[in-house]
This record gives C-alpha cells, sequence and structure tokens, in this order.
C-alpha cells in the first residue's frame, strides 16, 4: 500500500532508517566490546525486534509483564522485565519461567527481595534477580555506596535466590545537550554500576552481569570497563527529544503520523490536521528543551523538512499547524497569511509528523505501516496492557 492510500492518522516507521539506526547502536557496542539488550517497550512490536536481535542484539528487556508473555511466545527467551517485582505479579513470571522463559527479575528493596525469596521457596523456583542500582538520583533504585544494596544482596543469596547481576538507567540523560555533558554521565553510570557490581562480590555474593543503559548515554559511552551489557530503547526510532540531546538528527528519526489538512482558520494562520494528542500524544518533552517542537515538526510525504513550521497546538482529534515562529505555548500564530496557509496546505494534503517521544506516539496505534525505499508499505503489528 503507497502511502497516499493509508487512512489518516497512522503510524509510519521509515525502514531505511531504522535499520540505519539499529546498525549503528550495535557497531557502537561491538567496538566497546558488551553485549547489546534492546528495550523493546519502545515498539512493542515483533517486527521490530526482530531486525533488532538479527543485527546481533543479545536478550531482551521488556518493562511489562505483557511485553514478556508476548515476546516469548514469539520465540524469544532471554527476557530483563526491568521494572522493580511486586509480590502480586510473580505468579505470572513463575509461569513464565515454568514455560521456559528465561526470566530475570528486578529489585531495589528489601521487602521485595524477600517476597521473591518466600514465593521462590514455596513453589520450588529459583529466580534469577538483579539488583537495580541509582546512579544518577533521576528515578528508582539504591546508590552504589548503600548499605541496602548489601542488604538486599544477601536477603537474595541466603534464601536460594540466584544473583545475576546488577542494572541501571541514566535516565537523568534525557536533560543534557552537549557531548561533554553525556559522555560525564555515561561514565558516572558505568563507574557507579561497576562500584555496585564489586561491593556484592567483596561480600561474597557473585554479580556476573554489570547492565547500564539509555539511548544517549550508550551512545556517548567511550569506554565500559567492567560492564557486560549495554541497554537502551528509543535509538531504534529517535524522536525529536532525542534531537534536542544532540544524538540523532531529524533526518534519523524514523517513526511520524500521518495526517491530512482537514480545515483552516486562515486569520490565525493555521492548517488543521486530523492528528490531535490521541494520534501524536500528549508529551511535550521539548517544551523543557532548547527547541521546541510543540507537538511535532511537519514534513511532506517524501520526508522533506518544513522547517518553517510546526504543530503548535493540540486537541484529542485536531492538530493545529502554524508558523514555527509562533508561540506554540499560547498557540498564538506568527503571521501566516491566509492565503500562504490555505495555499501551501491544502484540504486532503497529507503530511508525516515527527514525534516528540517516539515510545508515547507509537502507543497511541495498533500497528506500524512499515514503509519501504521504494514508497510501499507493509502493516506490523504492536500490542498494548500491561
Amino acid at each position: 500500500m503507497k502511502l497516499e492510500q493509508i487512512e489518516t492518522p497512522a503510524a509510519l516507521i521509515d525502514v531505511a532508517r531504522m535499520q540505519k539506526n539499529i546498525a549503528r547502536m550495535q557497531a557502537h557496542m561491538n567496538t566497546l566490546g558488551v553485549a547489546f539488550r534492546p528495550h523493546v517497550k519502545t515498539t512493542k512490536c515483533i517486527d521490530v525486534v526482530r531486525a533488532q536481535l538479527a543485527a546481533g542484539a543479545r536478550g531482551i528487556t521488556v518493562s511489562t509483564l505483557k511485553e514478556a508473555e508476548a515476546f516469548f511466545a514469539a520465540g524469544i527467551g532471554d527476557i530483563l522485565y526491568a521494572v522493580s517485582m511486586v509480590p502480586s505479579k510473580l505468579p505470572r513470571a513463575l509461569a513464565l519461567r515454568r514455560q521456559g522463559c528465561d526470566l530475570k527479575l528486578v529489585v531495589d528493596n528489601p521487602n521485595a527481595a524477600a517476597a521473591i525469596a518466600a514465593f521462590g521457596d514455596q513453589h520450588g523456583e529459583t529466580f534469577e534477580v538483579w539488583i537495580e542500582v541509582d546512579t544518577d538520583g533521576h528515578r528508582s533504585g539504591i546508590q552504589p555506596e548503600q548499605d541496602t544494596l548489601l542488604e538486599v544482596g544477601r536477603i537474595l543469596h541466603e534464601n536460594g535466590v540466584k544473583v545475576g547481576g546488577v542494572m541501571t538507567h541514566a535516565g537523568s540523560s534525557y536533560e543534557l545537550n552537549t557531548a561533554e555533558a553525556l559522555a560525564a554521565l555515561a561514565e558516572q553510570e558505568r563507574a557507579g554500576c561497576v562500584r555496585a557490581a564489586q561491593r556484592l562480590r567483596e561480600a561474597g555474593i557473585a554479580c556476573p552481569v554489570v547492565s547500564v543503559g539509555s539511548t544517549p548515554t550508550a551512545l556517548a559511552a567511550q569506554q565500559l570497563e567492567g560492564v557486560t551489557e549495554v541497554r537502551a530503547g528509543v535509538y531504534v526510532l529517535f524522536d525529536l527529544v532525542m534531537h534536542n540531546v544532540g544524538v540523532c538528527t531529524l533526518d534519523d528519526i524514523a517513526l511520524s503520523v500521518l495526517a491530512t489538512v482537514i480545515g483552516h482558520q486562515e486569520d490565525k494562520g493555521w492548517a488543521i490536521l486530523d492528528a490531535g494528542w490521541m494520534a501524536l500524544s500528549r508529551d511535550r518533552g521539548t517544551s523543557r528543551q532548547s527547541h521546541d517542537f510543540g507537538y511535532g515538526q511537519p514534513c511532506l510525504l517524501n520526508g522533506t523538512l518544513l522547517a518553517d513550521y510546526v504543530v503548535s497546538g493540540a486537541n484529542q482529534e485536531h492538530g493545529i499547524l502554524s508558523a514555527a515562529q509562533a508561540n506554540v505555548k499560547a498557540n498564538t500564530t506568527a503571521g501566516t497569511s491566509a492565503d500562504d496557509i490555505t495555499q501551501r496546505f491544502p484540504i486532503g494534503m497529507k503530511l508525516r509528523i515527527l514525534p516528540n517521544h517516539a515510545c508515547a506516539t507509537g502507543a497511541q496505534f495498533p500497528e506500524y505501516h512499515a514503509v519501504a525505499p521504494d514508497g510501499s508499505s507493509a502493516e506490523w503489528k504492536r500490542f498494548y496492557g500491561w
């Protein structure tokens, strides 16, 4: 199916760009001498993940048990569930392991560690657990020098649970925008996670895996001594936030939303699109960065950037396209004339909108339209839920 035939709004993946992004990350990991475990929450799409594995990735990272179940059913068995485990989810984790899935769990507190140990003992299952380490104060995890690290390690180790390793995510990298700052955080992430593993080993607790990762720090890392694997997710598609961080160009962004011009507000200089926040998502991540792209960057069907314009506002099913110099926070216009806006964007014209956050935008759709270099497309299903 050609782009002109696809009903809008729709999520498009530029397959050539996606493959280029996959190759770039895998080559960097190969150069650094570490395994790469992609975080598949970005796409939740088996077609994309198969391309990542074919390029050399080893295993996957998931953020929901639904993802683990779906990807295991598709034949992928080496899975890290990278969200701290709670007792209510242990029966589903057990079911996966009993089916042969090599599912690894994550904890960052003594209570969860004790619950996993008790549940495993009750059901005769030796779970593999990785301890989450906080290396940048961004989210969850145990700081490398905290006593809690060894407490959790001992609870697991002394109660028959396999301590598989330590893992961390430098999410604060999304707030940076220089190569120097990203390289420094990548080293901070590496050093902190390696130190946590060292402390566990010195306490007599095996820690074979040292896993770090975020797309910015993965690409910025210059050396990863002591690290065994890296995880990253959004690199496969990239987005406008990653562009502002400085790890990709606009031409690297593989995901876009296909939209149609459905009307105008000539006095305001607006073209109205059939893609609102239900298609583009409510994510306004670029509003906190050096370049605010509103709700997305419009392009022609062939991918040519319309740099003078932006999706400056969004209602549930309506997007507002206006001149880029408009104040996107107030949805005001920069003086685009009625003739300019109606002639440049006639009713029925289709555009591609680059998204702020690829994970959030992809989640609005039941499938992707994978666009080949010749303009033809195929449907790639994605899934939802927890």
